[in-house]
């Protein structure tokens, strides 16, 4: 079953940081929520970019990495940890950030989702110094951001050869 792990009892489902954090539901799921974390941004990527295009896809990865620092910070207090597996709102800011040049490009979508999981996963640095070095959701936010721009990199990289 993929809803195998056990929640704790003192996380707080009733708050919205709660859900924002774990991008509504996605990083309960087990194995992998950070995979499928990423795999819940997509669609809403892609209606972002079908609205405003890579433009309103940027701002709301600004907008969405301002409410995933406010929300990591109070779900890791809450949890009295840092960087809960469970919190997957900066899986989402990292997959934009990937889908932004992929410009609704069915191939290069599922470039952005392999290229994003893999450095997200690889942690080569500085995704590495933000997810050792860098404490509180500036961390948690950090490492994901800039696997995300490496991910968006190899997704120009591979729109270039097509």
């Amino acid at each position: 079953m993929f809803l195998n792990y056990k929640i704790p009892e003192k996380l707080d489902r009733k708050k919205h940081y709660t859900w924002l954090a774990s991008w509504f539901g996605c990083g309960f799921i087990n194995p992998a929520p950070g995979t499928w974390g990423s795999l819940g941004a997509v669609p809403f990527g892609i209606i972002l970019y079908l609205l405003g295009g890579s433009t309103l896809l940027a701002i709301a990865v600004f907008i969405i990495a301002i409410i995933g620092l406010w929300a990591a910070d109070l779900f890791d207090k809450d949890m009295d940890g840092h960087d809960s597996k469970m919190i997957v709102i900066d899986e989402v800011a990292g997959q934009w950030i990937a889908l932004i040049p992929a410009a609704l490009n069915p191939y290069l979508i599922i470039v952005a989702f392999i290229a994003f999981r893999f450095f997200d996963i690889l942690k080569l640095w500085p995704v590495s110094f933000f997810d050792k070095k860098v404490k509180g959701a500036a961390g948690v936010m950090g490492d994901d951001i800039v696997a995300g721009l490496y991910a968006a990199a190899i997704v120009i990289f591979v729109d270039g050869l097509l």
